[in-house]
C-alpha cells in the first residue's frame, strides 16, 4: 500500500499546491477505454451500458502496477462475457473486441492533468467499427471511481483526503 501511496500522493500534492499548474501524468499507469461504434444516439447509449455494466468489476483493489496488470490479464474472459451479455441485452448484433495491452491514446487534458499522447498499457473495449466517442479513465492508480460530474472543488477535496490519510499513516510508522 505504501508503494502505491507515495507516488500517488506526490502527484496529488502537486495538484493541491497550485491548481492552475498543469501536471503531466507519468506513463506508468493503466488506462481504460470503451469506444462506441459511432456517434449515433443508439451507439452512444450502448457504450454507456457497457461502461455501466463493466465498471463495477474493474475496481482494482491492488497495491501495485504488477498486481493490477495480473488481475486485468486474468479477468479478460470475464470482461468479454460482460460485454457480450450487455450487447445481447441491447440487441446489438455487431462485433466487439476486448483487448488488454498497449494502445495508442491521443493527448488528453482532464482536471489540470495532462495525459500525453502515446501508447499506454490499457484495457480497451471497441464496439463495432470503433468510430464513435469514447469513455476513458485510469484503472491504476485507481482514478476510475471519481465521479465525472463533480466539480473541481469536490475533486480536490477527495485528493486532500488521500494526502491526509497518507500523512497520518506515514507518521505512525
Amino acid at each position: 500500500m505504501r508503494k502505491l501511496l507515495i507516488p500517488f500522493a506526490i502527484i496529488i500534492a502537486i495538484l493541491c499546491i497550485n491548481k492552475e499548474e498543469r501536471l503531466v501524468m507519468p506513463k506508468d499507469i493503466i488506462r481504460f477505454r470503451v469506444i462506441a461504434n459511432s456517434n449515433s444516439y443508439s451507439d452512444q447509449s450502448i457504450k454507456r451500458e457497457v461502461v455501466k455494466n463493466i465498471k463495477p468489476v474493474l475496481s482494482l483493489n491492488t497495491q501495485s502496477l504488477l498486481e493490477s496488470r495480473n488481475t486485468l490479464q486474468q479477468n479478460v474472459p470475464k470482461y468479454q462475457t460482460i460485454v457480450s451479455n450487455t450487447l445481447k441485452d441491447t440487441i446489438y448484433n455487431d462485433n466487439y473486441t476486448v483487448d488488454y495491452g498497449l494502445h495508442y491514446f491521443p493527448k488528453k487534458e482532464y482536471k489540470n492533468i495532462i495525459f500525453e499522447e502515446g501508447n499506454y498499457e490499457s484495457l480497451v473495449i471497441t464496439i463495432g467499427d470503433g468510430l464513435g466517442e469514447n469513455f476513458w479513465c485510469i484503472l491504476f492508480p485507481p482514478l476510475c471511481n471519481i465521479d465525472e460530474d463533480k466539480n473541481d472543488y469536490e475533486y480536490t477535496s477527495l485528493i486532500q483526503e488521500v494526502i491526509k490519510k497518507y500523512k497520518n499513516n506515514h507518521k505512525l510508522k
